[in-house]
């Protein structure tokens, strides 16, 4: 029990900052775990088993309306990105 305590304090209130709460109860929880690489996640597998049933129940409903599924780049080229930075004030190209 005393773990237990433990453990919801170090998650922080949704009500003072609900994006640190979520990535507190994702980690707490050990869906994912932080990788080397700067701004990405390893998704273990309990969370990988909830990223599966989100994909199968929206397939469902997808193609139930007749729409098809699409997968957009995870990644992008630097190139484009540094051409994006000509045309949006105030954009960072940013890469991996």
């Amino acid at each position: 029990m005393a773990k237990q305590k433990k453990m919801v304090e170090a998650i922080t209130s949704m009500d003072e900052d609900f994006a640190k709460w979520y990535t507190d109860v994702v980690k707490k929880a050990e869906l994912t775990d932080y990788s080397s690489v700067k701004g990405c996640m390893i998704i273990r597998p309990y969370g990988y088993a909830i990223w599966e049933n989100i994909q199968k129940d929206l397939d469902e409903r997808f193609k139930k309306t007749g729409h098809e599924n699409v997968y957009m780049p995870l990644l992008i080229p630097e190139s484009l990105l540094q051409k994006e930075k000509d045309h949006v004030e105030g954009f960072a190209p940013e890469v991996a």
